[in-house]
């Protein structure tokens, strides 16, 4: 059974609350259908129609106690909550759902924006990034075929704290939420100092903080991407290596090199490619690519509720413990 079909019998066992505030969207209709015939999730669809005044009066009250220097006004924030996708993720901040799942029609900085707003920020990390679930088909690389590649969607140039901790967000989702050993890789376009740079440099100290901040993970870099997938390769440039030959979870310098990555990925292996997961927040939701398929949507609910399940049952781990 692939990781993806996995997510979606895990899902199953325990289906959480969804939010889609998307309807109008022909693909999210066609799976949301999907998620409720097969008992994925428990969809709450939004709509104009159906967001409460009582709530939005509620949500408003809170959000402008906590952001009150960032608005003139109350009423700046009551108008705020008229947008689908703010109501949505502040459904998901008090407890009314679970999740929720946006991007077919809303851009990723948009969804990205009032998650961060809405949603707790974990502590161990203090940073919302991003991460794909890759899985591609006939494929012996990192976990049979199955990667984590980040961030492509959040973070356009990190710092090398910031690609720490990407690094340690993104180990704890392979671990959390695939259940599978992460073997992270920070990539570059050197190997061990093959080239030198400040691009190099910032990969380079970026794998020690990592590696001092989440001691119990197997992390290394800089490594190129040969050198991180093929063990022929590894073999000969950096044999000692835990990781070289065998990464599972891909950290790429920047998110011009993350996003050209899955994209080209998912289009010239025909992978799957679930996500943007937002990484980072103690409440769980998913992005889209507004190119994405109905399958892509059912995929993200999936990984959403599982997610979510592990939050319900305190299976989340601190990874740096």
């Amino acid at each position: 059974m692939g990781v993806i079909r996995a997510l979606r019998e895990k899902a199953k066992q325990a289906p959480k609350r969804i939010v889609f505030p998307e309807i109008r969207d022909e693909r999210v209709k066609a799976a949301i259908e999907i998620v409720r015939r097969e008992g994925i999730a428990i969809p709450v669809v939004l709509s104009h129609d159906n967001m409460e005044k009582e709530k939005q009066e509620e949500f408003a009250t809170f959000y402008y106690e906590l952001r009150k220097n960032k608005y003139n006004n109350y009423e700046e924030v009551r108008e705020l909550m008229e947008d689908k996708l703010y109501y949505a993720a502040m459904m998901v901040r008090f407890g009314y759902a679970d999740g929720f799942v946006a991007g077919a029609s809303y851009t990723t900085s948009s969804v990205a924006r009032a998650a961060i707003q809405c949603l707790e920020i974990e502590e161990e990390f203090g940073l919302v990034s991003s991460c794909f679930l890759m899985q591609i088909p006939e494929c012996t690389y990192g976990e049979g075929g199955v990667f984590i590649y980040a961030d492509c969607g959040i973070i356009p140039y990190p710092t090398s704290e910031q690609l720490a901790l990407i690094a340690g967000s993104a180990a704890k989702f392979a671990r959390d939420v695939l259940e599978i050993e992460p073997r992270v890789a920070l990539l570059s376009f050197s190997t061990k100092g093959s080239a030198q740079g400040r691009w190099i440099d910032k990969v380079r100290e970026a794998t020690e903080i990592a590696r001092e901040k989440f001691p119990h993970i197997l992390i290394d870099g800089e490594l190129q991407a040969d050198a991180a997938l093929d063990i022929e390769v590894a073999k000969r440039k950096l044999p000692a290596s835990g990781v070289a030959g065998r990464a599972n979870v891909l950290i790429f310098p920047n998110l011009d090199a993350g996003n050209i990555c899955y994209k080209l990925t998912q289009r010239l292996a025909k992978a799957r490619a679930v996500g943007p997961v937002i990484l980072g927040l103690k409440q769980p939701c998913s992005d889209l690519s507004r190119g994405c398929s109905v399958e892509d949507v059912v995929d993200c609910a999936a990984t959403t509720v599982v997610r979510a399940q592990r939050l319900k049952t305190g299976k989340n781990e601190n990874i740096s413990s």
